[in-house]
């Protein structure tokens, strides 16, 4: 179930994460959110880095759909030169 508590933002933007939220959450000093926000809403999401073995599986995904799109490495090469302005 849910946890539900109010805090305040301070003066340099900080925002306080009750101690029963970040216990029950895992959250240690460090922890990287996603903020999004909209209208009067705020949300943080908790993103952490992936396991080599999920990064390794994500990598051979993105060249499996690269092969079947047709593009070589160069192309990739090329694209990443183009953007960064070094045709």
């Amino acid at each position: 179930m849910a946890s539900l508590a109010t805090t305040k933002m301070t003066s340099r933007g900080q925002v306080v994460i009750p101690e029963d939220i970040r216990k029950r959450l895992n959250l240690k000093v460090g922890a990287q959110f996603v903020v999004v926000g909209e209208k009067d809403v705020v949300i943080f999401k908790s993103i952490s880095q992936p396991s080599m073995e999920d990064f390794d599986k994500l990598i051979a995904e993105a060249r499996k759909q690269a092969k079947e799109a047709g593009l070589k490495r160069s192309d990739v090469h090329a694209t990443i030169a183009k953007v960064r302005g070094r045709k």
